[in-house]
């Protein structure tokens, strides 16, 4: 199982030394590229579930390419 967590700066320190001495677990920092990424995946993610689910209406290609 692969778990994200989202912890201060000033306590991931000692809660990584804990996962550490944890033999069953590892234990990977992502960087601030890699997490936003993440995010940004997550929020896309979950705003198509909400268009097929019919909560929020598809944007029409038109408005796609003048956004860009």
């Amino acid at each position: 199982m692969k778990v994200l967590l989202d912890i201060d700066d000033d306590k991931a320190i000692h809660l990584l030394e804990v996962l550490k001495g944890l033999n069953y677990v590892r234990t990977e920092p992502l960087s601030e590229e890699k997490a936003s990424l993440i995010s940004e995946l997550k929020a896309a993610v979950s705003e198509l579930k909400d268009i097929r689910a019919g909560k929020k209406s598809a944007n029409v290609a038109q408005s796609f390419i003048n956004e860009l």
